[in-house]
């Protein structure tokens, strides 16, 4: 039996806790961090750190829509970062740190949205977390690849 499988994109920071995250959920096949969102090709780690390609750090999740979805991982994904801060999450400061949601589809969007003003009312500031249509999406280096998982492997 051929497994379905959907894809869901979300950009909440430094890509290596967003990923571990992620990973944990029943019913998430797997998760790749990458580059998403600019207008440069083919980005590499140093490149989007300088901010100016345009890219966030994102992970692209691919889940089982049977097991678990896409309104499930998009609450997850507000809980898990702080969304009311623009371009920054913790020590990481730069428009590559945004808080994003990029669509696959309207469906997407629109769950996106439902989700983040369902968020917007039990918080005091705004959300600053941009619901936009997901462009190409670009893996990082293989070292950035389970990073965290990898580490407490000692394998780093």
């Amino acid at each position: 039996m051929i497994q379905e499988t959907k894809i869901a994109t979300f950009a909440a920071g430094c890509f290596w806790g967003v990923e571990d995250r992620f990973r944990q959920l029943p019913g998430v096949i797997d998760v790749i961090s990458g580059y998403t969102g600019g207008q440069v090709d083919h980005p590499d780690y140093r490149q989007v750190c300088t901010g100016s390609t345009g890219h966030a750090e994102a992970v692209e999740v691919r889940f089982d829509p049977r097991r678990i979805d896409f309104e499930t991982l998009t609450r997850e994904f507000f809980s898990m970062h702080d969304p009311t801060t623009p371009n920054r999450q913790g020590p990481d400061v730069g428009t590559q740190y945004r808080s994003a949601i990029f669509t696959h589809d309207d469906n997407q969007r629109e769950i996106a949205e439902r989700a983040r003003d369902e968020t917007q009312a039990s918080l005091n500031r705004p959300i600053v977390t941009e619901i936009v249509p997901a462009s190409a999406f670009w893996p990082a280096e293989d070292y950035h690849q389970r990073y965290l998982e990898k580490r407490r492997a000692g394998v780093l």
